[in-house]
């Protein structure tokens, strides 16, 4: 999409109106089948499914039962942490109001997402009694797919677009909802690109082709310091939110950047930890051999 867009952005701005595109895959009656919404189904049964075939591998932290309660209870953490993290990071104002329940007036957060899920992972490890840094490992494979999702149902709703940029940059593009119809970089194609694609390449690659998944805590390390890297470089391309500008204007970085920082660090700290230990199946760990 992106090598279109610059195909045919040569002198001037690409106007969002002439791709075509709209909010909704469908309509009956009074109901719209959002791309949004869409994106979010999609992500978990990918999650799922793809989960289900990874503990069908040697070495799977996990069975099926297992599974079926993180699809459950991620899919929980996922919607609750992201509406209760946007509001916690980003609109303190909506706990005063019953409109931080509101989900489909839109307003989630990734960071709030994470947290969500890591506490569904830590409720379904404890009550399993399996290794929670190993079945973090196996989860954070499959979630670069749904933010890639999200980030493309992003560009199609014409929201959360990038910062202005001159009208001969061959990515430039004026997106309906910009109330100064400015051009602008298409920071939603840039995060599903490296957030998501090549994260997520990265990611099944590492899972299928390398011994990473008998490092615990390898997979989920580079997950978070890529999450963490892309969302910090990315964020010098998105607009920030109209009521966090100031965030930018007092310390030179977006509040999506500061929050990514802690991220950077644990995954350092967890990538060290991951390599400094033994492997699964070593003769220092004393386990038998990998099949």
């Amino acid at each position: 999409m992106l090598s279109l867009l610059a195909a045919s952005g040569v002198a001037e701005p690409i106007y969002w109106e002439n791709l075509g595109l709209r909010p909704y895959l469908f309509e009956i009656g009074g109901f719209q089948l959002r791309f949004y919404s869409l994106a979010y189904l999609l992500g978990i049964l990918f999650a799922y499914w793809h989960l289900s075939k990874m503990i069908k591998a040697p070495g799977a932290p996990m069975a099926q039962r297992h599974a079926d309660d993180l699809f459950f209870y991620c899919t929980l953490g996922v919607i609750l942490g992201g509406r209760i993290g946007y509001a916690a990071f980003y609109k303190p104002e909506l706990f005063a109001s019953a409109d931080v329940f509101k989900l489909w007036e839109g307003g989630m957060s990734f960071h709030g997402g994470v947290i969500g899920v890591l506490v569904a992972i830590s409720w379904v490890a404890w009550r399993g009694g399996l290794n929670w840094l190993r079945v973090c490992d196996y989860i954070a494979v499959n979630v670069p797919v749904g933010y890639m999702l999200g980030r493309l149902a992003n560009f199609v709703n014409a929201e959360l677009y990038g910062r202005p940029v001159e009208r001969d940059f061959p990515l430039a593009m004026v997106f309906p909802t910009d109330p100064d119809l400015l051009p602008r970089h298409p920071s939603q194609l840039y995060q599903a690109g490296f957030e998501g694609l090549m994260l997520g390449l990265l990611l099944l690659l590492l899972f299928w082709q390398t011994r990473a998944r008998w490092r615990p805590g390898l997979l989920v390390a580079v997950f978070t310091i890529g999450m963490g890297l892309g969302r910090f470089l990315m964020e010098f391309f998105r607009e920030p939110d109209a009521h966090l500008a100031y965030v930018v204007a007092e310390t030179g970085l977006s509040r999506g950047q500061w929050l990514s920082l802690p991220m950077i660090g644990i995954g350092l700290a967890v990538l060290a930890y991951a390599l400094l230990r033994p492997a699964i199946g070593s003769t220092r760990a004393g386990a038998a051999p990998a099949a």
